[in-house]
């Protein structure tokens, strides 16, 4: 399958994106010694994640240090954890699993039942095109190796078109965000904070959402060192115990939530209310079973089909039930 780039250089986005992209690497790089410290987790999360959740809940004061690190997308995270930087992590389906084909050293340990609505094909407000069919031959920004790969393959199959029929540009989230606000992309398919910030910045508009799409299953993954070790372990559990009482959190109290969330990322409140009002399903945090492992499968099976990877992949090894019990299962 051709991913071609067309008359788009990324040339243009990297001398602008590079260094900040770097910052993240190096800032884990010296953070490995610090791992073998009783306890300590390094945790990855998206701008305006867990740590402003945690906080805003008054769950932040763990017994243990945690060190955050902020990424634009869970394969990055998949990279960082992979090269030792990260005990945990979260994403969609897609990175850990183009992630395990690989090889990386990781290891899916729990499951978010999460929003699939923020999820979505964007287009310019005075944009002509009006289906999914429309992108043929238009420039689509996306993001190789997560969701919006997934479900652009999805939506395009389904009006009979593929990659090959449109100019898809694998673009990293700053860039893309570039390169759809300067008017060099016809379609952007994104996710997360990234919505409201387009739509509110240059009054993009939703062409497709994902709903129907997505499972709404989002991975927690770990390190199997961290997994292995009984002090990063029991850190986790705790985590996990924490953040399954924020999410619940977050359901009762939406506007305190979006008031700290909104100034975190920069959109108005409002944009942030109607995110959350908008939600495909209440988000929390559940043990791994068979139907999330089935789910992922699904999706391998999917990419197998599309010609994305090239062989069959049985996911079931990528997936470890060692926090059971401390998710409630």
């Amino acid at each position: 399958m051709s991913h071609r780039s067309g008359g788009l250089s990324r040339r243009r986005f990297l001398a602008s994106t590079a260094s900040a992209l770097a910052l993240a690497p190096l800032l884990l790089d010296g953070r490995r010694a610090e791992a073998a410290a009783p306890g300590r987790l390094r945790v990855a999360q998206y701008k305006g994640g867990d740590k402003l959740l945690l906080e805003a809940a008054g769950l932040a004061d763990t017994p243990y240090p945690i060190d955050w690190a902020e990424f634009a997308s869970g394969n990055l995270m998949v990279e960082a954890m992979n090269g030792g930087s990260l005990d945990l992590a979260y994403g969609s389906e897609i990175p850990p699993l183009f992630g395990f084909i690989k090889g990386a050293r990781i290891r899916v340990v729990g499951v978010i039942k999460g929003d699939v609505n923020e999820q979505t094909v964007l287009v310019p407000k005075d944009s002509p095109i009006q289906s999914i069919a429309g992108l043929k031959g238009k420039r689509v920004g996306y993001v190789r190796a997560t969701t919006t790969q997934y479900y652009l393959t999805r939506m395009l199959a389904e009006v009979g078109l593929s990659f090959a029929d449109i100019e898809a540009i694998n673009l990293s989230v700053p860039d893309g965000a570039a390169a759809f606000r300067t008017g060099q992309l016809d379609a952007w398919a994104i996710y997360g904070y990234s919505v409201p910030l387009a739509q509110t910045s240059v009054g993009a508009r939703v062409l497709k959402r994902a709903n129907g799409y997505l499972s709404g299953n989002y991975l927690f993954f770990a390190s199997p060192e961290a997994i292995a070790d009984p002090q990063r372990h029991a850190a986790i559990a705790d985590f996990f115990a924490r953040l399954q009482k924020a999410f619940a959190w977050r359901q009762a109290n939406p506007e305190r939530y979006a008031t700290a969330l909104a100034a975190e990322i920069g959109v108005p409140i409002e944009a942030v209310l109607a995110l959350l009002r908008n939600e495909s399903q209440v988000r929390r945090l559940v043990p791994v079973d068979d139907a999330a492992i089935r789910s992922q499968q699904d999706v391998a099976d999917t990419f197998l089909e599309a010609g994305v990877i090239e062989r069959p992949v049985d996911v079931r090894p990528l997936w470890d039930r060692s926090f059971a019990a401390a998710l409630g299962g």
